[in-house]
């Protein structure tokens, strides 16, 4: 029975059981309430606000684009500013990684990247039976259908099961909670990458167009991520099977973790790379999918020349020209190298949280970071589920004047407790200290309130 929290209005809320506080405007790292109240935007929406809020450059730069041009269609039109943002994301990208399909946001990227994929091997091939897309438990990869397929978060899947497809899931790379009682992270990676070749081959490589990961895992098991290892045998893998590598950049990437994609971190190299959120900030909705050369021309140059895939804003010119304004000032204003600093100097200053007795993982990458709660830190168990760990200390949070990004499920698909902690990419260090004083605060208060 729904608690009927949210506002009385018009408004369809994505939660009736949550009250959703006014805000009244943002500015830097903070979101400002109707009441005047401050809080860090620790999660930066969901790891989007990479450049924070209210920023004035962006709004004179969107002014005078809707002035000069707002729409038109990709399938007749072509603008600058829709060349420039191709142009520099491609830049940002792995080598290799050189044409650019654009839109609304990351859901739409990683579907896109499934019906590419799927398209590459019909037009290389003609007829054929590769249309599977293996992905991973405690993996998210979108909510449309398509996206929702990929994904591995069982509680987000459950509703909808009987209308996605049948997509084979194998083991993520969770070191704290791996199957495989690996003792290290690289055993781990290993183990990890050779599951992907026994699902290929239990598959049949003649049945699976395409392999998709997250570099840094996002909301399923905010932070984790593998040794290099893993993207290098992910790779032969793939090579060796005639599989496509979709990496999912939708969160990690556009500077979230202290590289201009969490790729780098691993130099691996897929064949697709999708990427939205910080892309443009959230100053725009928008997102991408980034294809090789080989890709691109396989389906546009040497087969029909037509991607067979559309949405009415793919492609949109003022969302395109916002995206490429926010990459401009990241770059001018050396906010990758900032994630990179304030990353590890936030991370080094978390682990003084497992002192605590319900802090059981502390991972992640730059300013890309998860926080796992245990009942047992021995055992690893978690809480209940009906204790509501998450939503304790997302309200702890909140009346410090913080903000997280709190999730769950990640142990078997109902229990488990994590937050991410994904601020804005230009923090300075004073405000990652108030940060991580909030944090503290809460976490103090609510390790008193379960034990």
């Amino acid at each position: 029975m729904s608690l009927n929290k949210a506002p009385r209005n018009n408004v369809f809320y994505r939660n009736q059981n949550w009250m959703y506080p006014r805000i009244e405007r943002g500015e830097g790292i903070y979101l400002i309430g109707e009441n005047g109240k401050r809080y860090i935007d620790g999660c930066s929406g969901s790891a989007v606000a990479n450049i924070g809020h209210g920023n004035k450059e962006i709004a004179q730069f969107t002014k005078e684009h809707i002035e000069r041009i707002a729409f038109t269609h990709l399938s007749r039109w072509t603008v600058d500013s829709i060349e420039k943002c191709a142009k520099r994301i491609a830049s940002w990208c792995p080598e290799g990684l050189s044409h650019v399909y654009f839109v609304s946001g990351g859901s739409e990227a990683t579907e896109t990247a499934m019906k590419m994929a799927r398209q590459y091997f019909v037009e290389r091939d003609g007829k054929t039976n590769k249309w599977k897309i293996i992905s991973k438990w405690n993996s998210y990869h979108g909510a449309t259908l398509g996206s929702l397929s990929m994904t591995g978060t069982i509680g987000r899947r459950k509703i909808y099961d009987p209308l996605l497809a049948s997509f084979p899931k194998i083991s993520q790379f969770y070191h704290y909670r791996n199957p495989w009682g690996a003792k290290s992270l690289e055993e781990t990676s290993i183990l990890a990458a050779k599951e992907l070749e026994m699902e290929i081959l239990s598959q049949g490589q003649d049945n699976v167009a395409a392999f998709i990961s997250e570099p840094v895992v996002g909301s399923a098991a905010p932070g984790c991520h593998p040794e290099k290892i893993y993207f290098d045998m992910v790779r032969e893998i793939c090579d060796k099977y005639d599989i496509l590598f979709i990496m999912d950049e939708v969160m990690a990437g556009s500077g979230r973790t202290g590289k201009k994609m969490a790729s780098d971190h691993f130099q691996a190299k897929p064949d697709i790379l999708v990427v939205a959120k910080g892309l443009s900030s959230g100053y725009t909705p928008i997102g991408a999918a980034v294809c090789t050369t080989e890709v691109f021309e396989t389906i546009m140059v040497k087969g029909s020349g037509n991607f067979i895939h559309g949405h009415t804003y793919a492609g949109n010119p003022l969302s395109c020209g916002i995206a490429d304004k926010v990459m401009e000032i990241i770059e001018r204003e050396n906010y990758i190298e900032n994630c990179a600093i304030q990353g590890e100097y936030l991370i080094n200053k978390l682990d003084e949280l497992y002192k605590y007795p319900i802090v059981g993982d502390i991972r992640g990458k730059g300013l890309m970071i998860g926080i796992e709660f245990v009942k047992d830190k021995e055992t690893k168990e978690p809480f209940d589920s009906s204790v509501n760990v998450k939503g304790k200390i997302t309200l702890n949070c909140l009346e410090e004047g913080l903000v997280p990004y709190p999730g769950g499920g990640s142990v078997d698909g109902v229990r488990g407790d994590h937050i991410l902690l994904a601020p804005p990419i230009n923090i300075t260090r004073e405000e990652v200290d108030l940060l991580y004083e909030k944090l503290e605060t809460a976490i103090k208060k609510l390790s008193e309130q379960l034990f």
